[in-house]
């Protein structure tokens, strides 16, 4: 069995290759082959890295600008729609004055028309009373002087037949009712 002792002994001799030692034709052949390689990578391998790096490139920029101008269309639709929304409160605030407004003016014409029918009714009262009243004061007049007249002529003894005669007395009674009415009520 070999020793550490050996082993060390032994890669002392100088008969013995060295593990790291490369022969010079593998190492000219190495370089060769990693130079044909290197060569092939760079001109097949590294061009298609090259474009596919600058089409992902081109991708994230494109997509990049193209967040850029869809943010500043969304931005410029928003602008907009607040200024419609502004717009439409506007437009609600001129609707609702303006609505205010029509009520009044209808409330002021329907004040003013029941005014008008309530001062019409008013005056048709006060005509119907006022006829009433004459026709009241005629009927008692006829009623009132025809007592009168009898009356007097039972009175007097003579008969009151004669119609200007009559119309006098009956005048002059109903002028005193008048006078001591209006005498009572001061």
């Amino acid at each position: 069995m070999i020793t550490v002792g050996t082993a060390l002994a032994a890669s002392g001799e100088g008969d013995t290759p060295s593990v790291l030692a490369v022969p010079l034709d593998e190492f000219i052949l190495g370089i060769v082959a990693f130079f044909i390689v290197f060569f092939a990578l760079w001109k097949l391998v590294l061009p298609k890295i090259e474009q596919t790096l600058k089409d992902r490139t081109d991708a994230i920029e494109g997509g990049i600008e193209r967040a850029a101008k869809a943010e500043a269309e969304a931005q410029a639709m928003m602008a907009k729609y607040k200024e419609q929304i502004a717009h439409a409160h506007e437009e609600a605030a001129d609707i609702r004055a303006k609505a205010e407004s029509d009520a009044k003016t209808i409330i002021d014409q329907a004040k003013q028309q029941a005014e008008a029918e309530r001062s019409a009714i008013a005056q048709r009262g006060e005509a119907q009373l006022a006829a009433e009243r004459a026709q009241t004061v005629a009927a008692l007049r006829q009623d009132v002087g025809g007592l009168a007249v009898d009356l007097a002529g039972r009175i007097v003894g003579e008969s009151m037949d004669d119609d200007a005669r009559a119309r006098g007395v009956v005048d002059r009674f109903i002028a005193d009712l008048e006078a001591s009415a209006a005498g009572d009520k001061s």
